[in-house]
């Protein structure tokens, strides 16, 4: 009778878990386990434990009506790993790669002390074997994604069991029950509809849709993909599918657009499972004296969403209200800390991390430095968002920031954007003054962004 664990970790479902599936067929009887790690749930992202302990239940429910019970433990993860292996007497551990620098000396303590075994799922194709043909790694995102487009899918994805095998009775603690989150389901199969959705409602607009900051264009499965209730590998296949289907060339290349943003994930896993580093410092070496600002009042006012720059604002309401943020609007707010502000884009970094349910270290620091022009594949630094621009373009009639910034709501959309603009009589028709009702700007965008050019040239030149 052989017995094989599997460790749980970012792989929070059935379908197509290569950890689980091989578990499966390594042994008779399976243990599946969560280990509560104090270091990972420590309070410091609340929306995100939110999000994973209503993931953890929901997946604890789907296997007790498969036969199987998910054991639950708190603790040093090798630790409980070695008590729960004298327990049960299993031969082997099985759990899913994970490639941030704390998992991977997580995980090869855990590999020195305990046999375990680690498989693929977190990407589609793990970061090694995404390679130069000199064996180093890429790091502008095109060639990468042409490689990555030429490599044959890693297997189709595995149904779900439909039972599993019974486990002994072992003890197991009971996480206090949390809200549920009524736009974000923490279930395997609703990220299931929603890709289901997307793919009836949005898919071939997406292209242009996926900008929108006031239209529903993008399919909001990023916290599903964070924590892993579905896997890259289903959304690969699914889309392969749908373009390989579709006759017209603007749709096929709404699909192709989004199976790039799939890609963009996967360019970040391996630029952070490459170069570490990136969690602490800009990636380009010649870009880490910008002299940025010190200025918490400004910091506190871009988090809280207190800018006077109504696209800002809203975007940053959101994620303080929701946990989530259309990717147009991350952007813009980053570009705004980092631009406008000038204040250093690990300040904005470490606020989505807290804020996101979907924050993960690759693809936020990614971004992150994208947006400052610090980064592998990233914006020129000269390259800098007017945020007037950017909302009167992408929330051309201010329905994004009328939901966001009700103190707005009234003002017709030729202000909507520029609200400091409004003359007296048109503030007094509405009901609304400005400074008092809501803030003034509180920076010039042209004197800002001549600032930055400024700043940025000098680090370059240091």
């Amino acid at each position: 009778m052989t017995t094989a664990i599997w460790w749980a970790r970012r792989d929070l479902r059935l379908a197509d878990n290569q950890a689980l599936n091989l578990a499966l067929n390594r042994a008779d009887t399976v243990i599946p386990v969560f280990i509560v790690d104090p270091q990972l749930m420590d309070g410091s992202a609340p929306k995100r434990e939110t999000f994973l302990r209503n993931a953890i239940a929901s997946l604890a429910d789907e296997m007790r009506t498969r036969g199987s019970q998910l054991i639950l433990r708190q603790g040093e993860p090798i630790q409980e790993l070695r008590r729960l292996m004298e327990e049960t007497g299993a031969q082997i551990i099985i759990a899913e790669s994970d490639h941030s620098p704390f998992a991977k000396a997580r995980d090869n303590r855990a590999a020195a002390a305990l046999p375990i075994e680690f498989t693929g799922g977190i990407t589609v194709h793990p970061p090694e074997s995404v390679r130069k043909p000199d064996g180093s790694p890429y790091t502008i995102f095109t060639p990468f994604m042409k490689f990555w487009k030429a490599l044959p899918m890693a297997g189709d994805p595995i149904p779900a069991p439909k039972s599993l095998p019974a486990i002994p009775e072992l003890t197991s603690i009971e996480l206090p029950a949390a809200p549920p989150i009524s736009d974000f389901p923490a279930v395997e199969n609703f990220a299931y509809e929603r890709l289901r959705e997307f793919f009836h409602s949005s898919i071939f607009d997406y292209g242009e849709a996926r900008n929108r900051m006031d239209i529903d264009g993008t399919s909001r499965l990023s916290p599903y993909l964070r924590f892993g209730l579905i896997s890259p590998r289903v959304l690969i296949s699914a889309i392969f599918r749908v373009i390989e289907e579709t006759d017209n060339k603007i749709s096929k290349q709404s699909c192709i657009t989004w199976l790039n943003e799939i890609i963009w994930r996967e360019f970040y896993f391996n630029i952070l499972d490459h170069f570490p580093f990136v969690l602490k410092m800009s990636f380009r070496e010649n870009l880490r004296s910008i002299p940025w600002r010190d200025m918490p009042s400004d910091l506190a006012a871009w988090q809280n969403g207190l800018t006077g720059y109504p696209v800002v604002d809203a975007a940053m309401r959101q994620l303080n209200e929701t946990g989530w943020m259309h990717n147009r609007a991350r952007m813009i707010t980053a570009s705004f800390l980092t631009k406008d502000l000038l204040i250093n884009w690990q300040a904005g970094e470490s606020w989505f991390l807290r804020q996101l349910l979907d924050g993960d270290p690759a693809s936020n620091n990614g971004g992150w430095q994208w947006a400052a022009g610090t980064g592998t594949d990233a914006a020129p630094y000269f390259r800098i968002f007017n945020p007037v621009l950017q909302s009167q373009k992408f929330d051309p009639n201010g329905d994004y920031v009328r939901r966001w910034v009700p103190e707005l709501a009234k003002l017709p959309k030729n202000y909507i954007h520029s609200p400091w603009q409004t003359p007296m009589d048109v503030q007094s028709q509405f009901g609304i003054r400005m400074g008092k009702d809501y803030p003034l700007p509180i920076v010039d965008h042209q004197f800002a962004r001549l600032r930055t050019l400024q700043a940025y040239k000098s680090a370059k030149s240091d």
